[in-house]
């Protein structure tokens, strides 16, 4: 665990922006004072959540796309430490943890090149490091009996969380993207368009449901692999938005019907999201409110092991907007877990 950060009280305190009469999510929440024996110490927390962050960028780069996404993390945990503590936010359910350092990561990657094939192999090397710190925590995190909330980073970091999942657990698990894309690409050397296949691959993910495709940026190789093989499912953004084949109500349960009746979990990538700044961001996608729809829906499931927010790049400017949006996100999770599983 040597890259993991604590979030410390001094750090919660000076993000506090307290009000008489008012109590904040960051006064309630649960915190870990050193990192040693830290499977007992989470076992121990009588707590329900774990949230981290996971501030890198090393993933899309590798993956040829447009990095910023290490970001998010701390865009989000400004604004989440400062909504309300009350019964729909169950702060006092909720250990932050803090986050996994990878500035050693990140400065490598100043030196490559995107265009230089040894340099991508090089930051796909990187991708390779990266995921054993992460698959470690969610293992530990897993195996401690609780439910991580991953942030910010690549979509690079599903590779890891399945991974550590499925150790946790000891069985392979499944998992349904809210993407645009399927992140199924190649095993080519990991970057963030390929942490679904390298799981599926190792035996990590059992089945896998892509919720809300892009019809214009998939290719035809992985559209035929996809429909071929009976553990892949997916619909299309346009089967349901545009040419109205299906209804959304219907989308869902289709992805229920793949994929909740064993332990799962659920990916929900910022690029699926109209104009939300992000590593691929779309003109053409899902509602705010429809995403936090399908969150509800599948976060109620009782097989639900884990949430993943990843692929937004807020900018100084848009950093608040994009924090309040992962905190929606992170709390209806958090709401829906807490009502009667289905």
């Amino acid at each position: 665990m040597e890259k993991l950060i604590l979030l410390e009280k001094l750090e919660v305190n000076n993000l506090l922006n307290t009000r008489d009469g008012e109590i904040k999510f960051g006064e309630q929440i649960k915190l870990l004072s050193n990192v040693s024996n830290i499977y007992d110490a989470i076992k121990s927390l009588d707590v329900d959540y774990v949230i981290f962050g996971l501030p890198e960028d090393v993933g899309v780069f590798a993956n040829l796309g447009n990095t910023g996404t290490y970001n998010a993390w701390n865009a989000t945990i400004k604004v989440l430490l400062n909504i309300q503590s009350n019964p729909f936010t169950a702060a006092n359910r909720v250990l932050i943890l803090g986050h996994l350092d990878f500035t050693e990561e990140l400065e490598q990657l100043t030196k490559l090149k995107q265009n230089d094939k040894k340099h991508l192999q090089s930051a796909r090397k990187l991708v390779t490091e990266i995921d054993k710190h992460v698959t470690d925590l969610v293992c530990t995190i897993i195996s401690a009996g609780k439910t991580p909330i991953a942030i910010g980073g690549g979509h690079n970091n599903a590779y890891g969380m399945i991974k550590g999942t499925s150790l946790g657990l000891k069985k392979p698990i499944n998992a349904i993207n809210f993407d645009a894309h399927t992140d199924f690409r190649n095993l080519e050397g990991r970057h963030s368009g390929n942490g679904f296949s390298y799981a599926y691959n190792e035996g990590f993910l059992k089945k896998y449901f892509i919720f809300g495709l892009h019809e214009n940026y998939t290719s035809t190789p992985i559209f035929e692999n996809l429909d071929t093989d009976k553990k892949l499912d997916y619909i299309t953004y346009e089967d349901i938005e545009v040419k109205q084949k299906t209804s959304f109500k219907n989308a869902l349960k289709r992805g229920k019907d793949h994929i909740c009746k064993n332990e799962f979990g659920i990916e929900i990538d910022c690029d699926a999201i109209i104009n939300i700044p992000s590593s691929a961001k779309t003109p053409s996608g899902f509602s705010v409110k429809k995403t936090r729809q399908f969150l509800h829906y599948f976060a109620k499931r009782k097989h639900v092991k884990y949430l993943h927010i990843c692929e937004a790049a807020p900018t100084k400017k848009t950093a608040n907007q994009v924090g309040k949006l992962i905190t929606y996100l992170i709390t209806d999770f958090i709401k829906a877990k807490n009502t009667k599983n289905e």
